[in-house]
């Protein structure tokens, strides 16, 4: 199984359009990064490789690589439109989409009990996590179900469901919804359609014939947050990791 990761924007909301902040994949956490912690849970669940997607500072993201010593077990690719929407990074991944291999995907900014990618590297087939217990806005990315099945992966919901949670940006590919995924994302990246996020890739494929029988697994009570504002890191801070920790 390799992993892919998304690490490649300039986080403006969470800097306020200061350039002068780093990549929130090397946001600290008790003098660790979210990237070693990333690295760290892959490897111990037998993850074997991890791609990370850069752009925005790609040289501060290889110093910590090279500092931390993970440059055997990271590969950087670039996305130079790391300014456009997020499909341009899954897009500049595809070749390892289209790798034969189980895709665990993983957006870079996210603190979170090492147990929800325990549950992914378990699964039996795609899988996407999903947590119930969640703020409703337009903000989040919603997995909404009926009838046990998924009925619809986006931000704004318009369908019928019986249960809905949000999605913490991690999902198991098999080499087949992989390769799909990577298929529609190389179709509209080459319409010049740049301005997409990512998950519509993944809804696309949700939504198919072939993404019927997606499985996905119940978070609720696992401690995690994917950090987009100041204030989500101040909750990181102050009460993910203390839950982490202990």
């Amino acid at each position: 199984m390799q992993a892919i990761m998304l690490a490649a924007g300039v986080g403006a909301r969470l800097s306020n359009n200061d350039e002068t902040y780093l990549p929130k994949c090397l946001l600290q956490f008790d003098g660790q990064s979210l990237l070693a912690r990333h690295v760290e849970i892959l490897k111990s669940n037998g993850v074997e490789k991890l791609t990370l997607v850069v752009g925005y500072r790609e040289n501060d993201i290889a110093k910590e690589i090279a500092a931390i010593g993970v440059a055997d077990f990271v590969e950087t690719v670039t996305n130079p439109q790391y300014r456009e929407g997020s499909i341009v990074s899954l897009a500049t991944a595809a070749k390892i989409m289209r790798s034969g291999d189980e895709i665990l995907f993983m957006d870079g900014d996210v603190l979170y009990h090492p147990d929800l990618i325990r549950k992914l590297v378990s699964a039996d087939g795609d899988c996407l996590l999903f947590d119930p217990d969640f703020e409703p806005g337009d903000e989040p990315v919603k997995l909404c179900l009926k009838d046990n099945q998924i009925v619809e992966f986006a931000k704004i919901v318009d369908v019928e469901f019986d249960s809905v949670g949000e999605w913490p940006g991690f999902v198991k590919w098999s080499p087949r919804a992989a390769e799909q995924i990577a298929d529609f994302t190389d179709r509209i990246v080459g319409e010049g359609s740049i301005d997409h996020p990512y998950e519509e890739a993944f809804r696309e494929y949700l939504l198919s014939s072939d993404g019927a029988n997606t499985l996905y697994e119940n978070i609720t009570g696992l401690p995690w947050i994917e950090i987009d504002f100041p204030e989500d890191l101040d909750y990181a801070r102050d009460i993910i990791l203390p839950q982490l920790k202990s």
